[in-house]
Order: C-alpha cells, then sequence, then structure tokens
C-alpha cells in the first residue's frame, strides 16, 4: 500500500485534486464482494448526494447527468413500496386530461404527439417525467473547454436514415428532421488528415489498434496497431485465440447460407432457431469459437447492446433490429452532436414550438435553450411535467367498466392526483410493473420476465487528442481496465463548435462501461453489475478512468492533469432490456412476453417502451408509442 505521501502526488497527477464543481468526493470502500453482490442494495445508505451524482456539465441538462441521485432513490422507493401503505391523501389538482403519459423519454413524447395529431388540439395529454428534463436517455451531456461548446450524448446515440416511403420517414419529416443537414466537421491544419466516423462505435479499420495490459504479460503497455491488416502478429494472445478471432474475421466477409444464421423475416425459421439458444452458443455454432475466447474478447461488446455477458443473451438480440428495423446502409449512421437528444427536442418543438427558442430548424433546436415554464403551462394542449414521479396508476373502478384513470405522483415532496380518460405507460417495465396497480396477473406474470442491465456512460472532455494521433488511432479496444473501447468521432456542426477537427482540436470521448459477468445467471450479472454502478463514488470512477487514459496513453504524451478539461458520469441502472433465450418468440410453449404485454391493454391504459419488443434503439421507441395510441383511441371509440 502506497503512502499518503506518494498517494497524494498520484491524485495530482491524476488532476483528481484540480477544482471542479462536484467532483472533490470520497473515495468509495463499498466495493466488496460476496454477500453485497447478491441482493438489490440501496444507494442511500451507502453514500451522499454529492458523492454519487457528481458535475453534470453546463446547459439545459446540467442537473440531470442519467439517473441521478433524486432520480435513483425515488425509483428504489417505488420498487421497495414505500408508497404502498402510507396514510397520504393525494391532493387534488381537479385536472383531467384525456390523456396522461407517464415517462417521457421517446416513447413519451412521441406518444403524445401521435396522440395529439390523431384527435386535435382539442384533446387535452399530459405528459409526466421523473427526470428534471424530458428525454428519458436520449439526453445530452454539454462541456465548455476553452470557450467551446461541446455536447455529446448521454445513452441514446446514433439514428438512421430511413428507408424511401416507410412509416419512419414520414415520422421524421413531420418533425422537421432533414438528413441532408447532416454536414460533419472537415479536417483542418497541417497535419496528415486521418478518416473518422460519424458515431462513437469501432469498425476496425487501419487506424484501429488493441491494447494488451499486465493480464498478457506486459504491465507497461503493448500496442497492436492495425490488428487485423497484420493478422493480429505480435499479438500476446494463445495461439487458439488468436486462429479462432482470424477464423471469424475472415467468415464474416463471405456470406452465409444456412437458414439459421440468416434471419430474414421477424418469426421465420432462423429467427426462431436463433432466439432458442444463446449469443454464446450462436457464436460457437457459426465460427467455431471456444468460450474462453468469447468471454476474453468479444464480450461484453458482442452484446453490448444488450449490456450483459453472451453467455445469457437470446441470439437473436444480434439480428433483430436490421430484421425488423431495414434502413438506408449505404448512407451510414448519422449523430446529431447530443446523440438522439436532437429527436426528442424536435418533437419537443413540434409539440411546444415556444420550448426551445429559436427557429424549427435542426440548428435551432440544437443549439436553442430549453424554456422550462413553457411545457407545463395551463391551457395549451399538451403539457411536460418533469421532475415528477408517477407512484400508483389505477381505473377509478373496475376497468372494464372505468371510465377515467387516477394517477398520484410526487413532487417537490409532495403528493397529487391527477385524473385521465386514458393512460399509455411508456416507461421502462422495471417501475411499470410496480406502478400500475390494477395491472391483470398475465401482465404481472410477462413483466417478471424481463431483465434489464446497468450501463456506465462516461464522457471525457478532452482539451486535445494528439495522444491519439500520434498512435495512428482513430479508434481503440482493451481487455482489461475499465471501459472495452473509443473511438474519436467528427461531430455534426450545426449544434456544437468547432466546425473543423484536427489532433489539436477539444473533443468529448465516451467510454460505454458495461458489465458483463460470465458463468453467472442473466439476473446474477444485472444484480451485480446494478450493485458496482451504484455503490461506487464519483471521485472512486473519475480515478478509474483517469486511471486508463493515463495506462493507455501517458506514452504517446497524455497528461491527466493538463488534458482532462471535465468528466461526467451519466449512470443507467436499467439502461437495456436484456432479453434471454426465448424472449422474442416464447419458450415451451408459453407466449413472448412482450407480446403479452402489447396484447393485454386493459381498460384505459396502454403500455409503450422499447423494451417490449427486445430492441433498445429509438426508432422501436416511436413504433411502440403508436400501436398504443392506436389501441387507447380503439378503446375511446369502442
Amino acid at each position: 500500500m502506497a503512502d499518503g505521501k506518494t498517494k497524494k502526488s498520484g491524485d495530482d497527477a491524476l488532476g483528481l485534486n484540480t477544482p471542479i464543481d462536484r467532483r472533490d468526493l470520497l473515495n468509495s470502500t463499498l466495493l466488496a464482494a460476496g454477500s453485497v453482490l447478491l441482493g438489490e442494495i440501496t444507494p442511500l445508505q451507502l453514500l451522499a448526494e454529492e458523492d454519487w451524482t457528481g458535475y453534470g456539465g453546463v446547459g439545459d441538462y446540467a442537473s440531470s447527468n442519467g439517473n441521478t441521485y433524486d432520480v435513483m432513490t425515488a425509483g428504489h422507493k417505488i420498487r421497495d413500496g414505500a408508497f404502498e401503505h402510507k396514510p397520504v391523501v393525494p391532493i387534488e389538482t381537479h385536472e383531467e386530461f384525456d390523456c396522461v403519459v407517464v415517462g417521457g423519454g421517446i416513447s413519451g413524447l412521441a406518444a403524445a404527439l401521435f396522440f395529439t395529431r390523431q384527435t386535435g388540439p382539442h384533446k387535452t395529454c399530459l405528459v409526466i417525467d421523473n427526470h428534471p428534463i424530458f428525454g428519458g436517455e436520449a439526453k445530452r451531456n454539454e462541456f465548455n473547454v476553452d470557450g467551446r461548446r461541446l455536447m455529446i450524448h448521454q445513452g441514446s446515440a446514433a439514428c438512421f436514415p430511413p428507408l424511401d416511403g416507410s412509416f419512419l420517414q414520414s415520422f421524421y419529416d413531420s418533425i422537421g428532421l432533414k438528413w441532408s443537414d447532416f454536414q460533419y466537421q472537415k479536417w483542418s491544419g497541417p497535419q496528415p488528415s486521418m478518416s473518422l466516423e460519424t458515431a462513437p462505435y469501432p469498425v476496425g479499420g487501419e487506424t484501429s489498434g488493441f491494447f494488451f495490459g499486465a493480464k498478457f504479460g506486459h504491465p507497461e503497455g503493448l500496442w497492436l496497431i492495425d490488428p487485423w491488416g497484420k493478422q493480429l502478429a505480435g499479438a500476446p494472445i494463445p495461439e487458439r485465440a488468436r486462429r479462432e478471432l482470424l477464423n471469424m474475421r475472415q467468415a464474416d466477409r463471405k456470406p452465409f447460407s444456412t437458414h439459421q444464421y440468416q434471419p430474414k423475416v421477424h418469426g421465420d425459421a432462423a429467427s426462431r432457431h436463433l432466439d432458442g439458444i444463446t449469443i454464446e452458443q450462436h457464436l460457437v455454432e457459426k465460427y467455431g469459437l471456444s468460450a474462453d475466447t468469447i468471454r476474453t474478447f468479444l464480450s461484453p461488446i458482442t452484446g453490448g447492446g444488450s449490456g450483459l455477458g453472451a453467455d445469457v443473451l437470446s441470439a437473436y438480440c444480434e439480428y433483430a433490429a436490421d430484421v425488423l428495423l431495414p434502413w438506408k446502409y449505404s448512407e451510414g449512421a448519422q449523430m446529431f452532436p447530443g446523440g438522439n437528444t436532437g429527436i426528442a427536442r424536435l418533437m419537443l418543438k413540434t409539440l411546444v414550438p415556444d420550448a426551445i427558442t429559436g427557429p424549427e430548424t435542426m440548428e435551432g433546436i440544437c443549439r436553442g435553450q430549453v424554456q422550462f415554464p413553457a411545457l407545463d403551462r395551463m391551457g395549451q394542449a399538451v403539457r411536460i411535467r418533469t421532475g415528477t414521479t408517477a407512484i400508483s396508476v389505477r381505473h377509478n373502478t373496475d376497468p372494464e367498466r372505468a371510465q377515467s384513470v387516477l394517477v398520484d405522483y410526487t413532487k417537490d415532496g409532495k403528493l397529487y392526483r391527477v385524473q385521465a380518460r386514458s393512460v399509455i405507460m411508456a416507461g421502462g417495465g422495471w417501475t411499470t410493473k410496480h406502478i400500475v396497480r390494477d395491472m391483470p396477473q398475465p401482465c404481472r406474470d410477462a413483466y417478471a420476465q424481463f431483465h434489464r442491465a446497468p450501463c456506465l456512460m462516461a464522457n471525457v472532455a478532452v482539451r486535445n487528442w494528439r495522444f491519439l494521433y500520434k498512435l495512428g488511432l482513430t479508434e481503440c479496444q482493451w481487455f482489461e481496465g475499465i471501459g472495452n473501447y473509443l473511438a474519436m468521432r467528427k461531430v455534426a456542426t450545426f449544434g456544437t463548435d468547432p466546425s473543423t477537427i484536427n489532433p489539436d482540436t477539444p473533443t468529448v470521448i465516451n467510454l460505454k462501461i458495461l458489465f458483463s459477468y460470465p458463468g453467472q445467471t442473466l439476473e446474477q450479472q444485472a444484480i451485480r453489475g446494478r450493485n458496482e454502478l451504484l455503490s461506487t463514488s464519483f471521485r472512486e470512477y473519475e480515478r478509474r478512468i483517469r486511471e486508463q487514459f493515463h495506462a493507455l496513453f501517458a506514452r504517446s504524451g497524455f497528461d491527466a492533469n493538463r488534458d482532462v478539461a471535465g468528466i461526467i458520469l451519466n449512470r443507467w441502472g436499467h439502461a437495456y432490456l436484456s432479453p434471454q433465450p426465448g424472449f422474442f418468440f416464447g419458450k415451451d410453449g408459453q407466449p413472448a412476453p412482450g407480446e403479452v404485454i402489447r396484447n393485454h391493454p386493459y381498460g384505459r391504459i396502454s403500455f409503450a417502451n422499447s423494451d417490449l419488443s427486445g430492441i433498445m434503439d429509438h426508432r422501436m421507441s416511436i413504433l411502440e408509442a403508436h400501436r398504443a395510441v392506436q389501441q387507447i383511441l380503439a378503446k375511446a371509440n369502442a
């Protein structure tokens, strides 16, 4: 153990003692193994608010970086039944809405939009959301680095040009999303240019790299640049793993004709075969990989869209989005400066035009400021009530005869009640199953089959990225420490500064940190990861991130104290629906849980969220919202 003097010197070298608002926090000592990881613990018992939420950046989203301490503790009170037995009488607001939408993320905003468009301005809709600002996981972080405004996503990231004539194309057109406006930073400066992607995902080209550390016998670290082009020559890995990974890489360049590898239609024999096995089993079946190679080098990146290890996730979750949501692949993924925050803001601007300052343009919605008083203004057709936690939703009498639904919520420490002629539950199933009090038993049984995985989105603002350029890298991957990969991206110029890019340009680098523990059950992996996410202080995570950057890049000139301008953590305790085998099409003769929920709108309540599909994609959030609105309107017109 280093003495106090050495420890302080190390902190100073990492920049941990540089003053940044709400960052000089206590060091967590609670990441213990054993019993603490076997059950859901309450972070309220572990860390104070400032120790946990951390620095939030600047701008509209400064008080809403991920699940903040207040949001998280309110959610745990619902889970623990804290509101079920208190003899508190709700304050009657005497408000009655034609529709109340619970959840203000992409699905909730889309539901409000569809409802309003199909019923007209004479009908009223209230959206309630427990975060300080709308958007769900489609929110952004903002930094001011040396006078330059930088944005990056907190969760939902890329968007995809839709097929001509598709439902999604007409929806995007209706909210003013102009694909031609996605013009990105141009290379500048005297240095030779490097090709940069538009989204922060690795693609494995010549400017990619693998880093091997102490786990592979290189405590000082070993870089392998262009690993695939070099056929992994020089990689300190077992020959078997090298051969398996190269065979997989080569096989991916060839078409597979065997039916179980190529689902064409949702529900065909191939998709059902894949839903019957895990991703790990599929990789063994398709490529002949060993479980050790998969768990060391591919998990959790393979299956990363669903959060956990490849050994517990349905193999179909790797294919479902492409089967159900085809797009113009030739045009490439696009990305707003703040990820799909841009889509959420476009919907808000459509619903409440003066809720964001500036013109109704792509640049206007990105650069404008949210006018919070305009969100929940008496007399407008759509109202959005943030900082509001729904705790109870139930019909006022038997659901099949009821004419209204009672919605109880807390705001500013008080309990309120509104009435609705219909309700759409657009939040995630982990809260919906607790909030809806008269939910039919088939839906309760179905929700018991929904498992959510955590994710930490750590955004690191740096004053330059010379340390990558000197290595010849635009993306890299590592296999120990915190995180798994990073990728430099060029940013759409209509919402952020600067308009050009070179190694001396400030930027924000995203670390997507997943929690994968192969060999444990799906539920054990999710609980263990969530407990690690919730019981670790901001300062401890900041330390690990700075140490990781130092290990990777110090020899190419990175200095954490000098180069890091700020770090924001976005903790998502239930980031991904993690589908187990059988989630998509059912098993043992039982229906798929998502289909049960979809097919059981009851009384005046319907359900909408991307988790019903098992596909964590904003496009599915929109489609689920549209279906839910059709269901409540059919009931109203019956």
